[in-house]
């Protein structure tokens, strides 16, 4: 799983912003993550192969957003 960790730097628009970018979801879907990420402190924002989650987190990482890779086997 790739999770997005909440940070004191990004605004909300440009997390939602990142998220239709990156991941092509919804603008509904986009601003639920980024309020699981505002609120809970961290969303889960995407799943899939290791590699893939590496991807992404790489991927984020350009954007500015804090995301790190987690197994879905630990919750």
């Amino acid at each position: 799983m790739t999770i997005v960790w909440n940070d004191p730097v990004n605004l909300m628009s440009y997390v939602t912003y990142v998220f239709q970018t990156v991941f092509g979801y919804t603008k509904e879907k986009a601003e639920k993550l980024m309020l699981d990420v505002h609120r809970k402190g961290k969303a889960v924002v995407s799943s899939g192969t290791r590699e893939e989650m590496e991807r992404d987190v790489q991927i984020l990482h350009s954007y500015g957003l804090w995301a790190t890779l987690q197994s879905d086997s630990i919750k």
